[in-house]
């Protein structure tokens, strides 16, 4: 994938740590705000910088199963767990085997790979009873339940995740209109399918285009307002216990739908300010990544900066005797 300028050309300052009176780290990235008709509403950095959005894209990833009619007769549940890089906990196991066994399929059709659980019961229930992880735990696993429903669908081969399946040739078409760009190329994600390329403000402007989909719409549009509406709904399986993306949600009690990406890539749907935000932290820090999407939050979602959920990811850090041993805080011109 040819590109003229490096990931940090132009990166913007955007989270602090300090510890005492110093500065000990600084976080750089790149960070937009946007409409739906293009328009750029603020950014910092670059917003035509190129990135991979990893997993902050599972949204887009899930249109051609919900737009061709292939997810009919989907709940809430199963969308949200088609957008989740969840931890693996029990609630998302159990349901992605249900939905597989719906389909008439299985864990061994799945093409995510296996993955130890995030989620510490899960990992002590499979300790205790000398199971092992399975390709249920991996965080992907419900996108790619989704893709195998799609997959049935076209009738496709088993293997789903390869860049010329027509199950990723459809992904691809559906990523690049909502993008409204030609991805320069791909990468292959950790779950092994391949991840689409895009500028940053193309990102954005899918983010927003989410954010103003409405009922009336075509059949896209109506896949966009399930997707986002079925995150809101069910924030618990798009992450987990103590994961940004659900504490951000159900702080927000559905002004937004928030997700990550591996890499410090963050997205946000916001449907009351009819907006879209994506950002990525150049050095790939996750901690600041939660950071700068929070910031964003409370500026254009209506979170307040004493919420303690914001608190938990740009405030006070404590450390395990509960004093405070520094701070998160925005960089100067950042929000």
């Amino acid at each position: 994938m040819p590109s003229s300028d490096s990931i940090d050309t132009g990166a913007a300052p955007l989270i602090e740590l300090w510890r005492g009176e110093i500065l000990e780290s600084l976080h750089r990235g790149h960070a937009v705000v946007m409409r739906d008709t293009g328009e750029i509403v603020e950014s910092w950095g670059r917003p035509e910088a190129v990135i991979y959005p990893r997993s902050s894209c599972k949204m887009i990833q899930a249109l051609p199963l919900l737009e061709s009619g292939a997810g009919q007769g989907l709940g809430p549940e199963h969308l949200a767990l088609a957008c989740a890089s969840h931890q693996g906990g029990g609630i998302h196991v159990t349901r992605v085997a249900r939905w597989l066994e719906d389909l008439g399929l299985g864990e061994q059709d799945l093409r995510c790979g296996c993955q130890e659980p995030q989620d510490i019961p899960e990992r002590n229930r499979l300790i205790l009873e000398g199971g092992k992880p399975c390709q249920l735990h991996n965080n992907c696993s419900g996108k790619h339940a989704g893709f195998l429903m799609f997959n049935r669908h076209l009738r496709g081969d088993a293997e789903y995740v390869a860049p010329d399946h027509p199950v990723q040739e459809k992904v691809r078409a559906a990523f690049e209109e909502i993008t409204e760009m030609t991805s320069p190329g791909f990468g292959i994600d950790g779950c092994s399918a391949p991840n689409f390329a895009t500028r940053l403000s193309a990102l954005g402007l899918a983010m927003a285009r989410f954010a103003t989909a409405q009922e009336s719409g075509g059949a896209r549009a109506r896949a966009m307002v399930a997707l986002r509406g079925a995150m809101m709904l069910h924030p618990e399986l798009v992450a987990g216990e103590t994961r940004a993306c659900t504490d951000l949600m159900r702080a927000l009690e559905g002004r937004a739908a928030v997700k990550t990406g591996a890499e410090a890539v963050f997205v946000a749907i916001l449907p009351e300010a009819r907006l879209g935000i994506a950002l990525k932290i150049v050095d790939g820090g996750v901690r600041a990544a939660e950071a700068a999407i929070t910031a964003l939050l409370i500026r254009h979602a209506g979170l307040a900066a004493n919420d303690p959920v914001a608190q938990r990811y740009l405030g006070p850090i404590l450390n395990r005797r509960a004093i405070v041993t520094g701070e998160m805080r925005v960089a100067h011109g950042f929000c």
